[in-house]
């Protein structure tokens, strides 16, 4: 129960150790299957909650995937694994036994590529319309599954401890999470000391659970290896009657259903897909259209 002291007093909470070595390496030859999956397309593509975010990178000169979204429809470890009963352990001192799956993210850092960083924010910017998701502040955890060694060089997490009791600060406004160089000035503005972030060293296997209040970000790759980075976004059931798919119902692992129920966008509803989606977030794109 650490963790959950942990949690609730700074904002984040750390698990050693949360998966098993045998676990660790089954997820990690799913991101290799995805990322052939996902360079198969020119460009992002889209299928219902699925997606493979692809761009030209302007250093590497090459297409990369930056993250993929609910690879779980179309992989089975990666649909057994974002309910692995480890999961349960973990969440269900804070959100009980009925536990809905609201967002399934891969993360990759590609050494040298230009968008390797995400500016620093809080995941509560990402809730459209707030007033459908319940209680904001307890009911929903992001949870991040280190799948290699990550540290300073390699551009881990940070975080700012206790930030997850000042509301929303609404950093970040105007500029995706990836784009627009850091934003440490807004952290000086908002009246966070740049000494009080906390850079996570996490091995294979270690689990960070955060709020959607935490504010948290991380730096560029300047390694010559990736960052592996497994985000799965976890509420509790009653919080989410209409959103998110089951995870667990009443304690016990729940596969996916038939069909794909819309998490995030609501657009989705009239439009799933499959379609492809032209990069116009990165800086180039910006500067090509304008």
């Amino acid at each position: 129960m650490d963790h959950v002291r942990h949690l609730r007093e700074h904002g984040y909470a750390v698990v050693r150790g949360f998966l098993p070595d045998e676990d660790v390496a089954a997820l990690v030859a799913a991101l290799d299957r995805m990322k052939v999956e996902a360079l198969k397309h020119h460009t992002t593509y889209r299928d219902h909650n699925l997606l493979f975010e692809v761009h030209t990178d302007p250093l590497l000169g090459e297409r990369v995937c930056l993250q993929a979204h609910w690879t779980c429809w179309i992989d089975e470890t990666m649909e057994r694994m974002r309910r692995h009963p480890n999961y349960l352990k973990v969440l269900e001192p804070l959100l009980g036994r009925d536990i809905k799956h609201y967002a399934s993210q891969i993360h990759w850092k590609p050494p040298g590529a230009k968008y390797t960083y995400y500016r620093y924010h809080q995941d509560i910017k990402f809730r459209e319309n707030p007033e459908i998701f319940g209680d904001l502040m307890d009911g929903w955890l992001t949870t991040g599954l280190a799948l290699n060694r990550q540290g300073g060089d390699n551009g881990a997490l940070c975080v700012y401890p206790g930030s997850h009791r000042m509301g929303y600060l609404g950093l970040g406004e105007g500029a995706t999470v990836m784009t627009g160089g850091s934003n440490e000035e807004e952290l000086e503005a908002a009246g966070l000391d740049r000494d009080g972030m906390v850079q996570l060293e996490l091995e294979p296997g270690d689990l960070v659970l955060w709020t959607l209040y935490t504010l948290h970000g991380s730096p560029a790759n300047g390694s010559d290896r990736d960052r592996l980075f497994l985000l799965n976004s976890y509420g509790r059931a009653a919080d989410s009657p209409d959103r998110g798919e089951w995870a667990f119902r009443d304690g016990v692992s729940t596969p996916l259903g038939a069909t794909p129920e819309i998490c995030k966008y609501e657009q989705l509803r009239e439009k799933p897909g499959p379609f492809y989606i032209d990069d116009t977030w990165s800086e180039e794109a910006v500067a090509a259209s304008s």
